[in-house]
């Protein structure tokens, strides 16, 4: 069952529990943002335990209700149940993600399994889906069409839960939901752990190891680097991700066929675009095999630069590519062909100068600004906070950025919802409150540039939405869609005019034009490697997802096992040794803990239609076309998931998506 976002209501009933816990009280804060300073990490278990009680009375009064069904008193009504619980999920899981600690660890602990309970409680609910289905069954015809995409996307999701199994398979669900929470978090925190070693080994974060592997001549040093990166959470310590991970693949397999799919991959994909696994395996399989042709050409031409260092004595005789040369040699390839070197660029590409890009590029295709808000709450002093406005004069959101790694971050990049964007019944309408999350450096890599467009991408989506219902609002769109909106946001990063006006140094220079010429010239460079190892991931995870089952004798060494699976896994696929896939097994956090199981092949689904859509900008003649923008705009960045996503894409496009955009931008073709 997805997760039910509300609107505030009754709070007030809240006062009289306890004047301290800030969940029980209203926030008299500028536009609603969470009172972090006030929060204390006691407050939430409390807030927890009563959002969860208040939640189940409003269920119990939808059931209860004598009345016939109606959209209105049981769909609208679930809608908008439970205000209090959403409002402490969406600070407690941003925060544990970007400012972890032993005290907020210990509270996930407990609060996961009482989660699982709570939402198992709503799935299995056998009188509210009863009222569900009547609703389905009477009025879907009358409503309009978010309302009908609301019901639809309710009472499926009641079915794939299991409403209808019996109690005992319920009771055996429950309990396997319980454990995947709980394992899934442990993963998480694991490969945190093992990304702050890495830090502390080498001096530099897991998000600056491509810039490291780049930059340092030391080969050994390099060795070194990749043998720790690539055997994080399986170094046989206190954070071995292996035992955990087939844990979690075995509950997934037997939750999976006990609501009747035969493997996760397919109780997974069903819902999603592409709807089954056959089709995300006939999608990858061309573009892996096109990506290896490309990183062959890719190796030939690095291979040529080392044997130049072989012959001037800087290596021994025999020596040929390895994974950890790659990054190193690539950049040789890059200077020769393209003369780019990044230590030239990166003055230009100083943070606050890309965001006020990301900004600019906003205003000029949707009509919005950004105004920075000083001395409003914020949950760390890194934190950054801006007030969206749209076209039209109203608020859009509350947008902030948290750019910069600590030890309290896990890796990577990601957008959070604190708040989501709905219409309550009264006609009020929420603004969202959204974060962008990342672990950059200070002045910027051409990769760490398309990162920032990238997650401001998926900030759009959540900012720009006009729905009424928060099931469907700003990115609660299916998983293999909501990566268009983000990656189609990157194809602006590097425009001329843009750069232009946002890419100066220190001291207020424009960025040269021959620099600029030179990014847009090498985009398309070593993209053979970088889409086989993304392609590789993709694949690695379906086939993980595609097991029927985990045999026991794998727990007898969960570390043999799992590395004779990955290694079957890229021999079928055809990986050549110089190259492994984006994560490997034990840290692939997107999968084994952030949600994108049987779907991390969505970069690339989305991708194809985040091209294609570009490629309409580029016919006209003028990739800043206002009418074309507004069109994208009101089709997809205020849809949310109010339409399926085909359907808008064809009302945008005037047809189905073609590859051949996506080929072309990779250099695939």
């Amino acid at each position: 069952m997805k997760k039910f976002f509300v609107l505030a209501s009754a709070l007030f009933l809240m006062a009289s529990c306890t004047s301290v816990n800030p969940f029980f009280k209203t926030w008299d804060t500028p536009y609603g943002i969470p009172p972090y300073e006030e929060i204390k990490v006691s407050d939430y278990m409390p807030a927890l335990r009563e959002g969860m009680k208040q939640q189940c009375a409003a269920v119990e009064a939808i059931v209860s209700n004598p009345d016939a069904p109606t959209f209105d008193n049981t769909v609208a009504a679930l809608e908008f149940s439970g205000s209090l619980l959403s409002q402490v999920e969406g600070v407690l899981f941003n925060v544990c993600e970007t400012d972890r600690s032993d005290e907020l660890d210990a509270v996930v602990e407990e609060a996961l399994p009482l989660l699982s309970a709570h939402s198992d409680a709503i799935s299995f609910n056998k009188r509210l889906y009863a009222r569900v289905a009547a609703v389905m069954e009477q009025e879907y015809d009358a409503l309009d069409r978010e309302q009908q995409m609301v019901l639809k996307e309710l009472c499926e999701s009641f079915v794939r839960e299991g409403v209808n199994l019996p109690e005992e398979v319920q009771d055996t669900l429950k309990e396997i939901n319980a454990q995947i929470s709980l394992k899934t978090q442990k993963i998480g925190n694991n490969i945190l752990a093992e990304s702050n070693a890495f830090q502390e080994a080498f001096g530099f974060s897991v998000s600056a190891y491509p810039d490291q592997m780049t930059t340092t001549a030391d080969r050994e040093l390099r060795r070194r680097y990749n043998e720790f990166y690539t055997s994080r959470g399986h170094r046989g310590n206190e954070n071995d991700n292996t035992a955990l991970i087939l844990e979690v693949m075995r509950l997934r397999i037997r939750r999976a066929q006990l609501l009747g799919y035969s493997t996760p991959a397919a109780y997974e994909l069903a819902t999603k675009m592409a709807g089954t696994p056959q089709t995300v395996d006939a999608f990858l399989a061309p573009i892996m095999q096109a990506a290896l042709k490309a990183a062959g050409r890719e190796l030939k031409d690095m291979q040529a630069l080392m044997n130049e260092d072989i012959r001037a004595g800087l290596l021994p005789e025999g020596s040929t590519i390895q994974p950890w040369d790659w990054w190193y040699y690539a950049e040789k390839v890059r200077k020769a062909r393209y003369d780019l070197d990044e230590e030239q660029t990166k003055p230009y590409f100083q943070i606050d100068s890309v965001v006020k890009g990301l900004f600019l590029a906003a205003g000029k295709l949707y009509g919005v600004k950004a105004e920075r808000l000083e001395g409003v709450p914020v949950y760390n002093p890194e934190v950054t906070t801006y007030k969206i406005i749209d076209d039209d004069g109203s608020l859009a959101g509350i947008f902030t950025t948290d750019y910069f790694p600590r030890s309290s971050k896990r890796g990577g990049a990601w957008m959070n919802n604190v708040r989501e964007q709905y219409v309550a019944p009264d006609g009020t309408e929420v603004r969202p409150i959204i974060v962008n999350v990342g672990n950059l450096h200070k002045n910027l890599s051409v990769d760490e540039v398309q990162t920032v467009f990238h997650e401001f991408g998926h900030a759009l989506h959540g900012l720009l939405t006009r729905c009424h219902y928060p099931s469907v609002s700003g990115t609660s769109v299916k998983r293999d869609y909501v990566e268009m909106l983000s990656q189609f946001n990157e194809n602006w990063a590097f425009q001329p005019e843009l750069l232009a006006a946002y890419a100066r140094d220190a001291a207020g220079a424009v960025i040269p034009e021959e620099l600029v010429a030179k990014i847009n010239n090498a985009l398309k460079f070593n993209q053979g490697f970088m889409t086989t190892e993304l392609c590789a991931a993709s694949i690695l995870d379906m086939k993980w997802h595609e097991l029927t089952e985990i045999p026991d004798e794998a727990f007898a060494d969960p570390a043999a096992w799992i590395d004779a699976f990955e290694s079957k896994v890229c021999a079928n696929m055809g990986l050549i040794p110089e190259i492994a896939p984006r994560y490997r097994t034990t840290y692939f956090n997107h999968i084994f803990s952030s949600g994108y199981n049987a779907g991390y092949y969505g970069y690339l689904w989305a991708e194809v239609l985040d091209k294609d859509a570009f490629s309409i900008f580029e016919a006209s003649g003028n990739v800043w076309n206002k009418e074309l923008a507004r069109k994208f705009k009101e089709t997809f960045l205020q849809k949310g998931g109010s339409e399926e996503p085909m359907v808008l894409y064809e009302s945008f496009a005037g047809r189905k998506p073609d590859q051949t955009a996506f080929l072309k931008a990779r250099g695939l073709e």
